[in-house]
């Protein structure tokens, strides 16, 4: 009698492993898969890839990333080129982009002194306009871009760049005519034009401990007058050796304990020698070519290879341990060949900045991160 108990438990049993086998799970092989349960991981778009021309680039941007910024399209001199001429075709592929993929969709930026119209600051006699004035553009501008996308995009850059790296307010003509409380009032008037969007503040160098100080300060300030602002991006525009990482986590830690998330934003990470003693982002820098400035035109050495992948690596490792503060990282660009790294500051060099190279296929470091996501810790 027992024979017969003996076969079906040996069924089962095949049963079962053959199962196990069948339902196996596949190999984690895409950023945002890995990421999933970590932070959102992006991409700036500019208008040629909203959609792309291209079948392997649209892949590429939609099956490694779920997050979406604008890099251009939505910038003060793209959406009013003239006081009252809106220009939205660029921003509406965008979004609608965004919205076909299921990503997580950012606005950027509102209130930016760089790449503004002139008429935004002067009047028909070109003299600086009021302060009055100037808030009221302001206000327009900003009630115009966010309300017609209102819970649409899920979030907004609000103020770009507003502070210098020693921690004072950048003397900005937004500065100079209004004063600090520009700030305060941009980010009034996105929430008023989109109550439930999420509202940040972006800039560069973010690892300074001056502008680190600054920063926190003039979130303080803002939270202790009742704005509101989710959180703080960190720009990644990174060199191969600056700046130190832990300074980075340092600037991590500091910018959560303000009570806002953190964003790493516009992260590449150049290889090429910068051309001066002073180290920024700031996009009005501009240098001239030359052979020593551009010492990768035919591709990198496999020692600078290395050494880019493993500072990717190194980077990536770091958020993975702040994924409790960090809610996003975004590349600026998905692969190097569109990557404005190659014409600044400095027009015409051939840099490597970004995870995937100029063939669209992954660098050595983006294995790396997939498995650093995806193994578990003991």
């Amino acid at each position: 009698m027992r024979k017969p108990i003996l076969k079906s438990s040996l069924v089962v049993l095949f049963a079962v492993i053959l199962l196990g086998c069948t339902t196996a799970k596949k190999p984690v092989t895409t950023l945002k898969e890995a990421l999933k349960d970590k932070f959102y991981i992006g991409t700036a778009l500019n208008t040629s890839q909203t959609p792309s021309d291209n079948p392997a680039e649209h892949t590429l941007i939609t099956s490694q990333f779920n997050a979406i910024v604008a890099e251009n399209c939505m910038k003060s001199e793209k959406i009013q080129p003239q006081q009252g001429v809106f220009t939205f075709d660029d921003a509406d592929r965008f979004v609608k982009f965004g919205e076909d993929n299921g990503m997580w969709i950012t606005g950027h930026t509102l209130i930016w002194h760089s790449q503004a119209p002139k008429w935004f600051f002067v009047d028909a006699e070109g003299n600086d306009v009021s302060r009055d004035t100037l808030i009221a553009r302001m206000k327009t501008h900003i009630h115009t871009l966010v309300g017609r996308y209102k819970g649409r995009v899920k979030g907004w850059d609000v103020v770009n760049e507003a502070i210098e790296d020693n921690g004072e307010y950048r003397n900005s003509k937004f500065y100079q005519i209004i004063g600090e409380d520009y700030i305060e009032l941009a980010f009034q008037f996105a929430h008023e034009a989109d109550p439930d969007a999420q509202l940040y503040y972006n800039d560069y160098s973010m690892a300074s401990p001056g502008k680190r100080e600054g920063v926190v300060k003039m979130v303080k300030g803002l939270q202790a007058k009742g704005i509101k602002i989710d959180a703080i991006g960190m720009q990644g525009h990174l060199n191969i050796d600056v700046p130190d990482i832990n300074e980075f986590e340092k600037s991590i830690v500091a910018f959560s304990e303000c009570g806002v998330k953190v964003m790493i934003t516009e992260m590449d990470i150049t290889v090429l020698p910068w051309p001066s003693q002073k180290v920024t982002a700031d996009v009005s820098t501009n240098f001239e070519l030359k052979a020593e400035y551009n010492p990768y035109p035919d591709g990198l050495t496999d020692e600078m290879s290395e050494k880019l992948n493993n500072r990717f690596v190194e980077l990536f490792n770091l958020f993975l341990k702040h994924s409790d503060k960090i809610t996003r990282v975004t590349m600026w660009g998905a692969y190097d060949s569109q990557s404005w790294r190659n014409n600044w500051p400095i027009f015409g060099r051939k840099d490597y900045p970004l995870l995937f190279d100029r063939d669209l296929q992954p660098k050595p470091a983006v294995a790396r991160i997939i498995e650093a996501a995806t193994t578990e810790k003991k």
